[in-house]
């Protein structure tokens, strides 16, 4: 590490950027695992990657380079090239640019002036040295990594000439498949047989891409390791079995859920991918309006209570949900989970995984949580009519209790809460706020350009009256064509999709005495949701459509995810 434990201490906890306790628990953690002290305040949430290079790198003198804003995908072979990949990865360095005269380095290790001389005389040109955090060197990296149907089909033409074993290639296969999906930053791998052949395909930014495919002859060996790896059955192929495994790619560990369904062409794999870095959101992370942050410190500040999320599946409910706890995360602070999944271990909160073999299940979880004496209560998901009378109970009783429900929208809530059996005043005593999301992606930075409608998008969109009339009060326009939209025109930091990343489009509903009498009256949701917008709440599609204005995602990722 490029300062001190005790410089950082200096310059991180002295000007109030990290709080002691935080510090000194991540420097004990770092030491017992031999890892650096500096990373492992980033993975644990306490400070930005970026926020603590630029203290490092200006406190030991060097300029800082945040290579998720350079231009990463520009760094061609050539650049490549003059540091060897065995080499690179050793020495945490990559050359970012060059000119006639000079080649602008990041490194992580900006003092190795052993290294840096060498390569100086290496390529004949000047080496200017900029710091960058390990994590942003990892990822530039990847620049790197070649194809994975290259990589699979020499496998196959190694299996051809008999160079190596099938179990060598069956292990070697799945490693590469895992690192892939590492690499391209993938939230599930799906491996699906067909007649002749099986595909591999990675869902990314909530879209799935085919990558690969291998003979179906590899399949059965594919699936035993896979299921090897996760401790399930490998004689058991008529039955659907779910495990999970551990894995480490490029220093980062993966938690690897893994469904395994019989079908018709044999057996079909799906792999979630739960990267603990993706998970540390702060609350400030989220995208919210400020209108609506405010809202939701509000109710996040109350003793009592409850705030639901909800949404569909893969809609970021759960992270949200952690983005919330990691506010309240205080060492006066008792906050107890019940998950399924654990996805993401939080320092300082107890966090219990539903285990049904153990009898440990959301209802019986919660039942003895209560019983812990806890100050916040995280329920995973309300699924049935004993969880919910239990968690409405907690936060009834005393507890700020959070959790996730399967809804439309905001006020689609609490008529789902009544469908469960609650009593409508108990419902309106007991929530807080309700918050509704759906993950949009965001516009590729690299290639973003701005762009005014044409034609036909303009025809396409005032076919829908209530989405155009919301364009044109938020951007103040009546006419939509001489509104500025924004997209990305793809490059191959994106992969040509035009999109990298994904951000959360919301509505916070709070609930007033109004709200709580119309729950009592049992009044439609319709008619709440109406309400609400008449007492200031932002609809989805008004949040989408104020994001695609900014530039942060685009009219028809908006269009496809928001009601309107």
């Amino acid at each position: 590490m490029l300062v001190s434990p005790e410089k950082l201490e200096q310059l991180l906890v002295e000007p109030g950027h990290v709080k002691k306790d935080d510090f000194d628990l991540a420097r004990q953690e770092a030491k017992g695992k031999n890892i650096p002290l500096d990373r492992l305040l980033v993975d644990k949430g306490v400070i930005v990657d970026e926020n603590i290079g630029r203290i490092i790198a200006d406190a030991a003198g060097y300029s800082f380079i945040d290579l998720k804003k350079a231009t990463i995908a520009d760094i061609s072979d050539k650049l490549l090239d003059y540091i060897p990949e065995v080499v690179a990865y050793s020495q945490k360095a990559i050359i970012f640019e060059e000119s006639n005269e000079t080649v602008k380095l990041a490194t992580y290790k900006p003092d190795n002036y052993e290294f840096i001389k060498h390569l100086e005389k290496k390529i004949a040109k000047t080496v200017e040295v900029y710091y960058a955090t390990e994590f942003d060197i990892d990822v530039a990296l990847k620049r790197y990594k070649g194809d994975l149907r290259k990589e699979v089909e020499n496998i196959l033409e190694e299996m051809k000439k008999g160079v190596a074993k099938g179990e060598q290639n069956t292990i070697k296969l799945v490693d590469l498949i895992m690192e892939y999906a590492h690499t391209n930053m993938a939230s599930d791998v799906h491996i699906e047989p067909l007649s002749e052949f099986a595909v591999v395909r990675f869902r990314v930014d909530g879209v799935l891409h085919k990558v690969a495919e291998y003979p179906k002859t590899m399949h059965d060996r594919i699936v035993s390791r896979i299921k090897i790896l996760s401790r399930l059955r490998t004689d058991e192929r008529a039955a659907a079995q779910d495990g999970r495994f551990d894995y480490k790619a490029m220093g980062t560990d993966i938690d690897v859920r893994v469904s395994i369904m019989p079908v018709t062409e044999g057996e079909n794999v799906v792999m979630r991918l739960l990267m603990q870095r993706g998970r540390r959101f702060t609350i400030t992370d989220l995208g919210l309006l400020e209108s609506d942050m405010k809202k939701l410190r509000s109710s996040a500040r109350k003793p009592w209570g409850m705030i639901l999320v909800v949404g569909p599946t893969g809609s970021g409910k759960t992270t949200t949900l952690y983005a919330v706890l990691q506010m309240l995360n205080q060492p006066g602070v008792n906050i107890m989970t019940i998950e399924d999944p654990v996805e993401y271990n939080i320092e300082g909160v107890q966090q219990t995984q539903v285990n049904e073999k153990k009898g440990i299940t959301f209802p019986k979880g919660l039942r003895s949580i209560v019983r812990q004496d806890p100050d916040v209560i995280m329920v995973g998901e309300i699924r049935d009519e004993e969880t919910v009378n239990m968690a409405v109970n907690s936060a009834m009783t005393g507890h700020l209790v959070l959790s996730t429900l399967h809804a439309n929208d905001a006020s689609t809530t609490f008529p789902r809460l009544l469908e469960m059996g609650v009593e409508p005043f108990l419902v309106a005593s007991s929530v807080n706020v309700t918050i509704a999301q759906r993950l949009v992606r965001n516009i590729c930075e690299e290639c973003r350009e701005s762009y005014f409608l044409s034609e036909d998008d303009l025809a396409m969109i005032n076919e829908e009256t209530a989405f155009a009339n919301n364009i044109k009060q938020i951007a103040g326009k009546d006419d939509l064509s001489k509104v500025r939209f924004y997209r990305g025109k793809g490059c191959r930091f994106c992969n040509n999709t035009g999109y990298s990343g994904r951000t959360a489009i919301f509505e916070v509903l709070e609930v007033n005495e109004e709200m709580r009498s119309m729950v009592i009256d049992k009044v439609s949701s319709d008619v709440i949701n109406k309400k609400a917008i008449e007492n200031g709440m932002s609809s989805m599609v008004h949040d989408g459509i104020t994001k695609a204005l900014m530039g942060v995602t685009t009219l028809d990722e908006v269009m496809k995810s928001a009601r309107y």
